[in-house]
């Protein structure tokens, strides 16, 4: 889904020139898009929502599936026909050809993180007017998310080579920022009112481990930059603390006293892909996966509340019927609250595209189905026994009566939510508590001020 940058303004009384900005794919590549809409913002440039009348409009693309790049590929043509002057960067833009294939008229194509080469090219077609006393940015820099949360993206690339993804061909091997830089970027958000830090990255546990863990000074301590030591400096800062992209690595194991003691919320979003050891080795996925579902259930008993979420691919190539009963009785033993679930989609590049047996369409769309009903019901218990329950809610809007927020479970456009009638006025960003009176498959219903 398309994120335009917000509106500053339409009219640009001062002459800046204008730019319409289109974020597409993760939020690890809507960070990506803040960090540009930052540095255009400290240049003087206006950013509007509207194609038609911007001097300039930059696509920041997504590449990991065929189907990602045909949305991105659609929101290029839509540009160039309301606007003409296009210049696109991010995951798709590791791989011009494409894009040039179909659009051969777009000014430039740049590849994910390269900002300076995003700026470079905004430069030569729309040079900048910037007047430091008019043109002001926010210490924290201009985010694409409502004020209240934001995403803290702590590393770039991947050292992990699964056979159906090519993020290490689009971003590299891991590079990860010494805590302290991601400490400091945290402490401006939260002053400047964010109430949640989402943490992402490609492979959120191994954060750390290519700087060899390097000591990093912050707050007049010598913090390690690793995991644990990063999601405990977070916990000090008052916000909710949301952990993303989290591998099941052993080590993984420390972070429960953390949440058990309140410093970051008792969730975890754990990338799973699947539950069959054999197709986990076809996958040739990280962690020792035999020993998940033990440590899932260790992670419950440490952490009663804790909120599992989790992605999982149906009908990757040699997927047998055996292997997909493997999957349900996982998600049967290991009752996870949140779950996505993805066909196999064979992606340019990727090694899993030569393995032998793929899955007919058929099969996939039908074990599809039976996956989803599997966790539909899952979802459904799990909820049911909130109902009674007083849960602390942020909110995310108003709504006539009351307002729509999220539990300590539930991240923001990809979780459930929660329905809120109200005895009192709401505000947007602050955390009430609610009492749940009802729930169904996916969301919850309740009443603050009872």
């Amino acid at each position: 889904m398309a994120q335009l940058a917000p509106t500053t303004t339409d009219s640009a009384p001062n002459g800046a020139p204008r730019i319409s900005f289109v974020s597409l794919g993760c939020p690890k590549a809507l960070v990506d898009s803040e960090r540009i809409v930052t540095r255009l913002r400290a240049e003087g440039y206006e950013l509007t929502r509207n194609h038609d009348g911007a001097d300039l409009v930059i696509v920041n693309t997504c590449g990991f599936l065929d189907s990602a790049k045909a949305e991105s590929l659609s929101a290029i043509g839509e540009a160039l026909a309301e606007n003409g002057k296009v210049v696109v960067t991010g995951c798709m833009g590791a791989e011009p050809e494409q894009i040039r294939a179909v659009h051969p008229s777009v000014l430039a194509i740049t590849g994910p993180q390269q900002y300076e080469s995003v700026l470079a090219a905004v430069h030569e077609a729309v040079p900048p007017k910037h007047d430091p006393f008019l043109d002001l940015v926010p210490e924290q820099g201009v985010k694409l998310t409502p004020r209240h949360y934001a995403y803290l993206k702590i590393s770039e690339g991947c050292n992990n080579r699964c056979t159906f993804c090519i993020i290490p061909k689009l971003r590299g091997d891991l590079v990860s920022r010494p805590l302290a830089d991601v400490m400091r970027e945290a402490e401006k958000l939260v002053n400047a009112g964010v109430r949640e830090l989402l943490v992402i990255s490609q492979d959120t546990s191994a954060y750390g481990v290519d700087l060899k863990y390097a000591e990093s000074k912050w707050k007049d301590r010598e913090w390690s930059t690793r995991f644990f030591d990063l999601a405990d400096a977070l916990g000090d800062l008052g916000a909710w603390v949301r952990l993303h992209y989290v591998y099941p690595y052993p080590h993984v194991d420390r972070v429960m006293e953390l949440m058990a003691s309140g410093k970051v919320l008792p969730y975890l979003d754990i990338p799973f892909q699947h539950a069959s050891p054999t197709v986990l080795r076809r996958m040739k996925r990280p962690a020792a996966q035999e020993k998940t579902l033990a440590r899932v259930l260790s992670w419950r008993e440490a952490v009663p509340d804790l909120t599992l979420r989790s992605t999982f691919i149906v009908g990757f190539p040699g997927e047998t019927e055996e292997e997909f009963q493997e999957l349900l009785d996982f998600l049967e033993e290991g009752q996870l609250d949140r779950v996505g679930c993805f066909k196999f989609e064979p992606v340019a590049g990727a090694p899993a595209n030569a393995l032998e047996n793929p899955v007919p369409d058929e099969v996939k769309a039908e074990r599809y189905e039976r996956f989803m009903l599997k966790q539909q019901a899952i979802s459904a218990r799990r909820l049911k026994r909130k109902v009674g329950t007083r849960q602390q809610v942020i909110i995310d809007s108003l709504t006539p009566g009351g307002a729509i927020g999220r539990t300590k479970g539930d991240a923001p456009e990809i979780d459930g939510s929660v329905k809120i009638a109200a005895r009192r006025p709401l505000r947007v960003g602050e955390v009430v508590t609610v009492k749940i009176e009802a729930s169904d498959a996916y969301d919850l219903m309740g009443t603050a001020g009872f």
